[in-house]
C-alpha cells in the first residue's frame, strides 16, 4: 500500500512578532522540531487520524465538503481550499501524527500540523498548480488564517512552507526572501505557561489599527512601513494615552526588524548585533505590549546572565516560548540557567529548510 510521509518543521519568530497581521516585514526562521505525518492507503474512503502525542483519534470522510466550519478545524478548513485548487482525495489513508514541538508554546505546533497535513494532501491526490514551497504556505495561510476569519498573519506559514531564514514582506503584493540557511548558537526555552493566541492578538491587532486609524486623521499620507522611530513624538501628540503604546510597538519593532535585516545581508554575521536588537525588541514587547509573564522575564534574565548575546519571547505571548542567541559552542550553560529559571523545557536548535515529503 502507498506511504507518504510529510514532515513539517517548528518555526520561532527572529524579529517582527505581533507585526505581520500590520503589514509590516518579520524575520523568522524553521527550526530543527518537527510534525511528523505518515499516511498509508487504506480502502476504507476514510481519513483515519491517529493523533498521538495528544491521544485523539479522528475519521474523516474523504468525501465531506465541510460546508460549516467549526472554530480552529484546521483539517476540514485546508480541505475545503485544496478543493478549490483541484486536490480532490479519492482513497483514504490510515495516518499516525507524532512530533517533538512543544504544544501551545509559540513555536507553531498547530501551523506545522496543518502545513504537514496540507503537504500530503497534495502529494497524494495532486493540484491544478505547480506545487512549490510558496503553494504550500499559501495555502496553509488561507486555511488557518483566512478561512476561519482569524486574525493572525502569514509568518508561520511561509517561514514553515519555505524553511531556513526567511524575510517576509507582508505587504501586498507579498513577497518573501531566503536570508540565510544557518544561525549557530540559536537556543529554545520553553516556559510551560501556555500562550494565549486569539484572544491576544486580537486585542493587540485592533488597538495598533485603532492608533494608525487616529494618526491617519491628522496625516492622511501616513505609512507606517515608511515610519521612523524619530518621529514618534510627533505622532503620539495626536493620540489618547491609551493607544500610545500599541502605535510606539508598532514603530519600534519594525525599526529594529529593519535594522536586523541589515545584519542579515552581510556577509558575516555579527551575532552579538543580532543578539543586541533581540533585546531591545523584546523590551518593546515586554514593556509596551505587555505579553510576557513572570517565568519568561526570569527566564531571559537567566540567559542573559549566563552569557547569551540576546534573548526574546516568541509568538503571540502571555506564556510560551523564548529565542535566545548565543555563541555558537556554548550553549550548555544557557541550556542550563534556562532550566534552572523555571524553564521545563530548553534545547539548541539549527535552521531546518521546512515543509517536505520525506
Amino acid at each position: 500500500m502507498k506511504e507518504i510521509i510529510s514532515l513539517a518543521p517548528g518555526r520561532t519568530c527572529l524579529f517582527g512578532d505581533h507585526q505581520d497581521y500590520l503589514g509590516l516585514p518579520v524575520i523568522a526562521c524553521a527550526i530543527s522540531r518537527n510534525i511528523k505525518l505518515t499516511a498509508v492507503q487504506n480502502d476504507t474512503g476514510l481519513f483515519k487520524l491517529n493523533m498521538i502525542d495528544i491521544d485523539q483519534v479522528r475519521n474523516i470522510d474523504i468525501n465531506q465538503t465541510f460546508t460549516e466550519l467549526a472554530p480552529r478545524d484546521y483539517f476540514a478548513s485546508s480541505l475545503r481550499v485544496l478543493r478549490r485548487h483541484g486536490c480532490i482525495p479519492n482513497v483514504g489513508y490510515d495516518i499516525t501524527i507524532t512530533g517533538n514541538i512543544p504544544i501551545n508554546s509559540g513555536t507553531s505546533s498547530s501551523s506545522a500540523l496543518l502545513m504537514a497535513w496540507i503537504n500530503f494532501l497534495v502529494n497524494a491526490f495532486g493540484v491544478n498548480e505547480e506545487v512549490t514551497p510558496e503553494f504550500i504556505s499559501k495555502m496553509g495561510y488561507l486555511s488557518e488564517v483566512v478561512e476561519h476569519g482569524e486574525p493572525g498573519g502569514m509568518m508561520d506559514h511561509y517561514s514553515i512552507g519555505v524553511g531556513n531564514i526567511v524575510h517576509i514582506d507582508t505587504r501586498d503584493p507579498f513577497s518573501f526572501t531566503i536570508i540565510g540557511t544557518e544561525l549557530g548558537g540559536l537556543i529554545t526555552g520553553v516556559s510551560g505557561v501556555p500562550k494565549e493566541t486569539i484572544g491576544l492578538i486580537g486585542d493587540l491587532k485592533g488597538n495598533a489599527l485603532l492608533a494608525i486609524s487616529k494618526v491617519k486623521e491628522h496625516f492622511p499620507d501616513f505609512d507606517l512601513n515608511t515610519a521612523e522611530i524619530e518621529d514618534l513624538d510627533k505622532y503620539c501628540n495626536y493620540l489618547p494615552d491609551r493607544l500610545i503604546p500599541f502605535f510606539e510597538a508598532a514603530i519600534k519593532n519594525h525599526h529594529y526588524t529593519k535594522m536586523a535585516l541589515i545584519e542579515f545581508q552581510k556577509p558575516t554575521l555579527d551575532l552579538k548585533k543580532i543578539g543586541g536588537l533581540m533585546n531591545q525588541h523584546h523590551a518593546v514587547l515586554r514593556d509596551q505590549l505587555k505579553i510576557t509573564v513572570p517565568r519568561i522575564d526570569a527566564m531571559i534574565k537567566a540567559a542573559l546572565y549566563a552569557g547569551a548575546y540576546g534573548a526574546k519571547i516568541v509568538g503571540s505571548g502571555g506564556g510560551g516560548s523564548i529565542v535566545v542567541m548565543a555563541e555558537p559552542g556554548k550553549e550548555a550553560p544557557v541550556v542550563e540557567a534556562l532550566l534552572a529559571a523555571g524553564a521545563v523545557a530548553a534545547y539548541p536548535v539549527t535552521v531546518d529548510p521546512g515543509c517536505r515529503i520525506q
